[in-house]
């Protein structure tokens, strides 16, 4: 649990970091995918923290935020990199994705699987 706690708190202040001070500057001048980005990382961030309280209940943000790094890295990261065409931007964002390593470290696999994988779903209605 406290390690599933450590990952809330570094994704959540991670992020506090770097995309709370974008929204309370002046949210309202960004263009509007960057101002969705900063929104959406921005409220991920707070339900992170709430991960800090209910760590098995808030697992679900843990996976969003492995998918979505991953799926970024393989499908956009590495075939730049295969072509040796990866520019400073995207960089800046692969460097940034690499910390996903830290979450990949504190999430329960074996619970997720069973939980996730194994269980049955709900039943349709």
């Amino acid at each position: 649990m406290n390690a599933m706690r450590f990952g809330y708190a570094f994704m959540g202040v991670g992020i506090a970091l770097v995309k709370w001070p974008v929204l309370l500057q002046d949210a309202r001048s960004l263009p509007v995918m960057e101002g969705v980005v900063a929104c959406l990382l921005t409220a991920m961030s707070l339900l992170a923290f709430l991960g800090l309280r209910y760590p098995v209940r808030m697992l679900p943000i843990l996976l969003f935020e492995v998918c979505w790094k991953v799926v970024w890295i393989g499908a956009v990261a590495i075939p730049h990199l295969i072509a040796n065409d990866l520019n400073a931007a995207a960089r800046d964002v692969l460097f940034n994705c690499s910390f996903v390593v830290v979450i990949l470290a504190v999430i329960p696999w074996r619970y997720t699987w069973r939980r996730y994988a194994r269980t049955p779903g709900d039943a349709w209605r």
